[in-house]
């Protein structure tokens, strides 16, 4: 047994507005381990409270969310380095990601680069899967640990899909060796969403190669269930993990909460709540099965020629639907991709609003529209903090806000931050009147 394959127990997911928290739960013996963020993980700065957790000898698992093995391109090997860096600082057992694309455009489709700044679903077809094994192999040989890998929520399908997402999922797992982490509360939203049974998934999948499991809760409006990590787990995702125990003895399950966080107590009760959902659905497992059991790595292989661009011109067309106000591609559901659009934007602004709280205290309620008008068609670039600065720009370009104070505040904050004076109103007409000459060249 190596030591990705022992067994966690229950954990939460750390975040810093709950460190308190989950230290204390961790001291009572609540919570038997903890998953943090990869990307929010310095290695050679561990958050205080990580480290004081590290030294009471509880695991701690880093969960990336960016490096889209889902997607055309080959992972980025800075990207895979600063991954296995984070694994090494934490002392991690394995690490995890997800199946998901998260960016699009770029080399393979001559095209400008696209981000989500979301974990977008990729096609279940044989040819998208022949492109993920190949990503998959080369994280697994780039990374010190074992990876296991996560299954998405979607509010979507992709046309010509050719695989159950639990055949799509045993398939990679025959194909590359790599571990799973499913979330039930991702099996709970497909099947709201897109009628997907999660009864089927699980007895599809090969459920030895589980490292451990997910369990979140969400909100249905409107018949669409958003997985938002930020209400309490509902019985109808409870059942699903029971319907998991029953078939196996997860090596561990996990509670992820990522905002509206609870009091401690009922955080707490959470956690006991999933801990009794397994134990009680272990005592009508038919015959123990073991988790967690090694798997060979079978023979790398590249994926067929031109997978990746055929795959990347599919991605791109559809993130450009999504966050740059492009046309549906052609058999998408036009309104379920109108309803990611507005959650991806949504999530956008929830972000920046963390990076950057100067902004929504500056602006007030007028933050979300002028947000959500910034960023309509507007793509982001080079990350959260660089759309904060491009949005005050967008605002201050347009002379905006309109109360006189505010708008010299976010002068202040803007120029600060930049480095540079925002544009004036003569610079902003030359820039119009170029603008409007090259067009009309064109």
């Amino acid at each position: 047994m190596t030591a990705a394959d022992r067994a966690l127990g229950v954990g939460i997911g750390w975040r810093p507005e709950i460190a308190e928290a989950v230290e204390a739960l961790a001291a009572a013996g609540g919570v038997d381990w903890v998953e943090a963020v990869a990307e929010n993980v310095c290695p050679g700065h561990l958050h205080p409270s990580l480290a004081r957790l590290r030294e009471r000898g509880v695991t701690v698992v880093p969960h990336g969310v960016s490096l889209g093995l889902g997607g055309a391109d080959r992972p980025d090997p800075g990207k895979l380095a600063d991954l296995a860096a984070r694994a090494e600082a934490l002392g991690a057992p394995l690490v995890t990601e997800h199946i998901a694309f998260v960016r699009a455009g770029g080399p393979l489709t001559a095209s400008p680069r696209l981000e989500a700044g979301h974990l977008l679903p990729v096609p279940r077809t044989r040819e998208a899967l022949d492109v993920l094994c190949e990503n998959v192999r080369i994280a697994q040989d780039a990374l010190p640990v074992p990876l296991a890998l996560e299954n998405i929520a979607a509010l979507f399908s992709w046309p010509g899909e050719e695989m159950s997402e639990g055949r799509f999922l045993a398939e990679l797992v025959e194909r590359t060796g790599v571990r799973l982490l499913i979330d039930v509360a991702n099996l709970h939203t497909n099947h709201v969403n897109r009628g997907e049974d999660p009864a089927k998934a699980l007895a599809e999948l090969p459920v030895e190669a589980i490292a451990y499991v997910h369990v979140a809760g969400g909100i249905e409006r409107d018949g669409v269930w958003h997985d938002t990590h930020a209400h309490p787990v509902p019985r109808a995702v409870l059942d699903v993990l029971a319907d998991l125990a029953s078939r196996v003895s997860p090596p561990g399950v996990l509670l992820e909460r990522d905002d509206d966080f609870p009091p401690p107590g009922e955080l707490a009760s959470e956690v006991a709540v999933i801990r009794e959902t397994v134990t009680a659905a272990a005592r009508h497992r038919a015959s123990p099965a073991e988790g967690g059991t090694a798997r060979p790595r079978p023979e790398p292989g590249a994926a067929p020629a031109g997978a990746r661009e055929r795959l990347a011109l599919g991605q791109t067309a559809l993130l450009a639907g999504l966050v740059a106000g492009a046309p549906v591609p052609h058999g998408f559901d036009a309104a379920r991709l109108r309803v990611q659009s507005r959650a991806l934007t949504a999530k956008r602004a929830g972000v920046v609003a963390k990076v950057a709280p100067e902004l929504p205290g500056i602006l007030g309620d007028g933050y979300r529209p002028a947000f959500t008008g910034y960023a309509s068609g507007r793509p982001m670039r080079d990350g959260y903090r660089r759309d904060a600065l491009d949005f005050a720009e967008h605002l201050l370009s347009r002379d905006l806000p309109a109360d006189r104070a505010a708008r010299r505040e976010l002068t202040d904050w803007w120029r600060e931050r930049a480095g540079v004076r925002p544009p004036g109103r003569t610079a902003r007409l030359l820039r119009a009147a170029r603008t409007a000459w090259t067009g009309a060249r064109a």
